[in-house]
């Protein structure tokens, strides 16, 4: 299917397009699109897995002054412009190369689906967990990543549907608002998050009531509108109710029985291990999505339950009956492993397949001699 994209954004139109045409001049003809995805990808795990070295249970910022020295945070500016540099221009360039294929799309979609668990936990050591004086709380947090991960499902719930992908307007403010908070916390040290700044409220505040409003009030009632202007204009790609709501069923249910967990752990493990948890959230999600992402792609039909439900439903009730006692954040660290591995795995063996199908290099431009 082709490709088709719509990006309204006046941020992007107007500002940043014109850096990212400038950008793309540099890039030699020879590197393959995908390289550059993968590139920013790596930027953004090599980014989170440094702070997490500073910070695993998300407290250093609590402190004053904060424990993650200062060239973190301004390392962390810089990692989150490039990849989201790389991620903007990965597209042109393989329009520039003529080397646009379904394997590039779904191996950008794919691992921004990843990325966009990462950029949030990494932000999350920002602003630190509740202290009791200043922070969020992990529940917070939680609620947070499912608002962010809901509207990335949306996007890709209406091009299944539409068979355009309307680019969210929260995408490239969200970008430019990281890069700001890390320069300013690089700037300033982390205290700039533990005043209030205006009427009592703390900046963290005004970005969860902002990303809350974008997501409620103008990502998924435009969601729906272009569904139902699709529907009007019939150019819809499922006749069925049934068949347009079938990639919902599986993101929800993993959305239900994570909270599940959350909310009825007996040894409450969010607060306990949040780092852990919250990862285990976003790579589950990412996998989850790539199934419909493919489909979507493919015009098949994604399955009504995803193959991770199942003995992710076993683990939460082994987990909430108290099964597990102690044993909940070991089997958590185990889980999450697996998890991981599994998507990775996933991962790579759709890419293999997909390369062989189309005949060309993941990461090069050459072309595979034909058998």
């Amino acid at each position: 299917s082709q490709y088709s994209a719509v990006d309204t954004n006046p941020l992007s139109v107007y500002i940043m397009q014109p850096i990212w045409n400038k950008i793309i001049k540099i890039v030699p003809l020879w590197i393959a699109p995908n390289l550059l995805t993968f590139a920013g990808f790596v930027m953004i795990l090599v980014n989170y897995f440094l702070i997490s070295f500073y910070d695993w249970d998300y407290t250093a910022s609590g402190t004053s002054p904060g424990l993650v020295p200062t060239w973190v945070w301004l390392f962390s500016a810089f990692t989150t412009f490039c990849a989201y540099a790389l991620d903007s221009i990965d597209g042109k360039h393989a329009r520039r190369t003529q080397s646009s294929t379904p394997l590039g799309e779904l191996f950008d979609h794919g691992l921004d689906s990843w990325a966009t668990s990462i950029f949030v936990l990494s932000f999350f050591s920002v602003c630190s967990c509740d202290n009791g004086k200043t922070g969020v709380s992990v529940y917070t947090m939680y609620i947070y990543l499912s608002i962010v991960l809901f509207n990335f499902m949306c996007s890709h719930w209406e091009k299944y549907n539409t068979g355009v992908l309307f680019l969210p307007w929260g995408y490239d403010i969200s970008q430019v608002v990281l890069i700001a908070a890390y320069l300013l916390t690089g700037a300033v040290g982390v205290e700039v998050w533990q005043k209030p700044f205006l009427f009592g409220y703390y900046i963290t505040d005004a970005l969860v009531i902002l990303l809350i409003g974008f997501s409620l009030f103008l990502s998924f009632p435009q969601t729906l509108y272009n569904i139902y202007r699709a529907h009007l204009k019939k150019t819809l790609k499922n006749d069925s109710l049934y068949e347009g709501l079938l990639p919902l069923v599986s993101p929800l249910l993993l959305f239900v029985l994570l909270t599940v967990w959350v909310v009825l752990s007996p040894g409450n493990i969010l607060a306990k291990q949040p780092r852990l948890f919250l990862w285990m959230v976003g790579v589950a999600f990412s996998n989850v999505i790539c199934k419909v992402i493919v489909c979507q792609m493919s015009s098949t039909r994604p399955e009504l339950f995803h193959w991770f439900l199942f003995p992710l439903a076993l683990v939460v009730y082994a987990a909430i009956s108290g099964l597990l006692g102690w044993m909940e954040e070991v089997v958590l660290a185990v889980f999450t492993a697996l998890v991981t591995a599994a998507h990775v795995h996933y991962g790579v063996c759709v890419g293999r397949q997909l390369s062989e199908h189309l005949n060309i290099y993941i990461f090069s431009l050459k072309k595979r001699a034909q058998e």
